[in-house]
């Protein structure tokens, strides 16, 4: 392993052991927008954070805070130490340092309640849309497990499996591609829906309500009456927000409406993402006008 301080003209100077993940994949600079100032040897770390702070004064960007060798994420870099429990994975580094340690760490694997976990480009862009910053040290960063779990269950397992096992023994995806399906030969055997790329909106955020509402006993205590009664009572409290013209109520309204038909859904046992599945399947055919701000099918 070696230590590559590059200087971004006019932004910045910083060291990386991965030139390539960290300057071009992760801050976006193609060859030709940076150029690499020294590199040093994996025994000469504080070396090169010395040399990064006195290039920084130099050219005149501000020196970091923190040299580079005394950030806890770069002490073991090859192998990060995580911070497994039951609900969480912690790393040691803040928001703003955690993709350049996941592309140091590329197929780094940990062990959690719900299966092996491992760094790879796909995983990498899940935990930087899901990651939060831990509320006990602003220094480091954590994710849900169970909800990185359905991740592998409807992305990784769902194309790299022959038979799908899914990590948190929930439902299957519906948007796994079949055998027969490949690049070439467009999917006859699934519905458009089913074909469409993949979309991560709405996917991780149903999976954190599923874990919300198992964990407050709703799946376990509630039934699907009292969800459809919670669910007009949402829908009232939407058309209210509306003939006020508050728009942060209507969100809000729409958001709690989602919420509950994700758990009404689990209780009648389907998910949601298979109720939209089979919805969309039904109007992708449907054929129409609009009437009166409302669209009538023929």
């Amino acid at each position: 392993m070696k230590y590559y301080i590059y200087h971004i003209p006019g932004k910045k100077i910083g060291v990386t052991t991965n030139i390539k993940g960290r300057v071009e994949q992760v801050q976006g600079y193609g060859p030709g927008e940076y150029e690499v100032l020294g590199i040093y040897d994996e025994d000469n770390i504080e070396e090169a954070s010395l040399q990064e702070a006195y290039l920084q004064k130099q050219y005149g960007y501000p020196v970091d805070i923190v040299p580079y060798n005394k950030l806890n994420c770069n002490k073991n870099k090859l192998n990060m130490k995580v911070n497994v429990t039951e609900q969480t994975t912690t790393f040691p580094c803040p928001l703003n340092k955690l993709k350049g340690r996941l592309m140091d760490n590329m197929g780094m694997t940990w062990e959690t309640d719900h299966g092996v976990f491992f760094i790879n480009e796909p995983s990498i862009k899940w935990i930087m849309s899901n990651i939060k910053t831990s509320m006990f040290n602003d220094q480091r960063s954590y994710i849900y497990n169970k909800a990185f779990a359905r991740f592998y269950d409807n992305h990784e397992a769902a194309f790299t499996r022959d038979k799908v096992v899914t990590l948190t023994g929930g439902l299957e995806s519906d948007n796994r591609v079949p055998e027969c399906c490949d690049e070439q030969n467009p999917c006859t055997c699934e519905p458009e829906f089913a074909r469409r790329p993949k979309q991560t909106v709405g996917l991780n955020d149903f999976d954190l309500i599923r874990m919300w509402a198992n964990q407050r006993g709703i799946y376990e205590h509630g039934d699907t009456k009292t969800q459809s009664l919670k669910l007009v009572e949402e829908v009232g409290e939407i058309c209210r927000a509306i003939l006020k013209e508050d728009h942060d109520e209507v969100v809000d309204g729409i958001g709690d409406a989602v919420v509950v038909l994700t758990n009404l859904a689990e209780l009648q046992g389907v998910s949601i993402e298979k109720c939209i599945n089979v919805a969309y399947n039904t109007i992708s055919q449907r054929s129409g006008k609009m009437v009166n701000g409302t669209f009538k099918k023929d």
